[in-house]
């Protein structure tokens, strides 16, 4: 058998060479650990900035649909809509001026606008054609009250008396609708932040086993300075450089590839608001800008996943070499 002198007497000289390589990195710059610049790392960096656009995309997707339903909603709640519904016999435009009369010496209520006829006719031409004859149908006609947002009235009172002038006349105060909008808004919100959630555990996985890709192909070198004395969180940190590198280069590619594609559609519908495409974006996103929020939520994804990297790395190498402790054996 062999004595335990002649073991370390084997050992002596690469236990020599590793502590020499420590006292070296201490006073002189070295190679990583790490190889800087390698197929497995130029493959995690796509891989980060492919997760980072579809990150990017959510963030600026939810900010895109926050935005606007709140808009809709300031848009429903500053104006409320009163319906007369013709009767035969019934004086349409005396109806119209008696609306009119109650709703402006209501409290809290700005102004009240008849809908003209050819702004009615304006509304039915997609549907019954150009030249519609209003008095030959029974169209309802429509007026438009104009709230205080600050101090408006009390809508059941409103619609009470406005029943009590004319018996025909029906008050939409779009609180159906702005319910709705703000549940579709809120279901989006909560799904985006979900998918974004996924894509973030996702990258984090990634790294996760690139991690230990890079541990397995610099085994040797890893568990030599581990057991001539080098601290785990000196090897964590080699790891953890290299992969903070990695997780910024993918993050600003892919953030600065979807800030780039919401900056292209922003111009694009501000550009072609007379094409039929443009509007209907536009009636649903409005400019499809996500504004200074929308680019700035996208900036600080790009650094919180560039430092997610970076902590799943140090976090991975501290777990494999506690592991490579709980297995070594144990000296007697």
């Amino acid at each position: 058998m062999q004595s335990t002198t002649d073991y370390s007497a084997f050992l002596q000289p690469a236990f020599a060479r590793a502590r020499d390589l420590l006292e070296r990195r201490k006073t002189e710059r070295q190679a990583p650990i790490v190889p800087s610049s390698s197929v497995s790392g130029r493959a995690l960096v796509i891989t980060v900035a492919i997760m980072t656009f579809l990150a990017s995309l959510t963030v600026g997707a939810v900010t895109l649909v926050s935005e606007t339903a709140a808009e809709w909603q300031n848009d429903i709640s500053r104006e409320i809509t009163v319906q007369i519904i013709p009767r035969e016999g019934l004086d349409m435009d005396a109806a119209l001026a008696s609306v009119e009369e109650v709703a402006r010496r209501t409290s809290g209520v700005a102004a009240a606008t008849r809908l003209t006829d050819a702004a009615t006719s304006r509304l039915l031409e997609p549907w019954l054609g150009a030249e519609l004859e209003l008095t030959e149908l029974p169209v309802p006609r429509l007026v438009v009250i104009s709230i205080d947002g600050d101090d408006p009235p009390n809508f059941d009172a409103l619609r009470t008396e406005l029943q009590a002038a004319v018996p025909q006349a029906e008050l939409d105060d779009h609180r159906a609708w702005v319910s709705r909008l703000v549940a579709m808004a809120n279901a989006m919100i909560l799904t985006g932040s979900g998918v974004l959630v996924l894509v973030l555990v996702a990258t984090a996985l990634t790294v996760v086993f690139a991690t230990r890709g890079a541990m397995a192909g610099n085994r040797q070198i890893v568990e030599v300075l581990h057991f001539v004395g080098a601290r785990s969180e000196f090897i964590a940190e080699q790891f953890q450089r290299h992969f903070l590198r990695i997780g910024l280069v993918g993050a600003m590619a892919g953030g600065g590839c979807a800030i780039g594609l919401f900056w292209g559609m922003g111009l694009w519908t501000a550009s072609n608001q007379a094409r039929p495409e443009a509007d209907q974006i536009s009636a649903l996103f409005g400019s499809f800008a996500i504004g200074w929020v929308g680019y700035l939520g996208v900036g600080v994804l790009i650094f919180f996943v560039g430092f997610l990297t970076a902590f799943t790395s140090r976090f991975t190498v501290l777990k494999q070499l506690s592991l490579i402790d709980m297995l070594s054996p144990v000296e007697n």
